[in-house]
């Protein structure tokens, strides 16, 4: 349903080698909503991108993804991700699939579902 909570984040934040990348990030995303992150290069987006994905792992803070704290060690980020999508900039296609194909095979690795 469109306004419930669907990821909130509380004092994200990220370092790499003493430099801090993300400070204390906090935001609340609702289903239905539309976010864009926007930025100058270098100043966090894809880094808060992958945090949410838990592709990098956050040096404090809280990522709940429908209620579930998705930065603890026992959550499985696999089910969660099954809800997720990212798309990176480098799209990474396998060109020799159709675009159908590409599109499909997450659903089938991930969910085992068939390619009908």
């Amino acid at each position: 349903m469109a306004g419930d909570k669907l990821i909130e984040v509380k004092n994200l934040s990220k370092e790499f080698h003493g430099k801090e990348v993300l400070k204390n990030i906090s935001l609340n995303i609702n289903k239905g909503d539309v976010v864009c992150l926007i930025g100058p290069s270098g100043s966090g987006k894809s880094t808060f991108l992958r945090c949410l994905n838990k592709l990098e792992v956050a040096d404090s803070g809280e990522i709940l993804f429908e209620g579930v704290d998705i930065c603890k060690k026992d959550v499985n980020i696999d089910l969660h991700r099954q809800k997720m999508g990212m798309v990176f900039q480098q799209f990474n296609l396998f060109p020799h699939m159709t675009v159908l194909k590409n599109l499909i095979i997450a659903p089938m690795k991930l969910q085992g579902a068939d390619e009908e």
